[in-house]
């Protein structure tokens, strides 16, 4: 764990897989900041390498987000894009949906309430 600004307690991130149907979720834990930007996009750009054609990103248990979480989200989504996969945001915190809203990056990442609406959505 390390310390954010304040008092605030951002943990290390981590991706755990799971596949279910067609798709890979990966839930992302912890923060995602400049900090831990190379660990996190090296962690889901494999998920992508490893040919995994619908991934769905649950954040859920994301704890903090700031631009470079953002800018890793976007370079996610164009390199699965890249190669014809699918990338979609699921269980987003409401301060994360609220950046996407704002930026715009809401109109290029689709995001999902549910793990279980993202997977129906990748599947129609």
């Amino acid at each position: 764990m390390r310390r954010g600004k304040g008092e605030d307690v951002v943990a290390d991130p981590s991706v755990e897989t799971a596949v279910s149907g067609r798709c890979l979720v990966a839930r992302v834990s912890g923060g995602m900041d400049h900090a831990s930007d190379p660990a996190l996009r090296a962690q889901l750009r494999q998920l992508i390498v490893q040919g995994n054609r619908f991934i769905v990103l649950d954040l859920s248990r994301v704890s903090f987000c700031d631009s470079s979480g953002l800018n890793m989200l976007l370079g996610v989504w164009r390199q699965a894009n890249a190669v014809a996969s699918v990338v979609v945001l699921a269980c987003v915190p409401d301060r994360l949906r609220r950046i996407l809203q704002i930026t715009g990056a809401d109109q290029v990442l689709r995001v999902y309430d549910t793990v279980t609406d993202a997977q129906a959505g990748l599947n129609t």
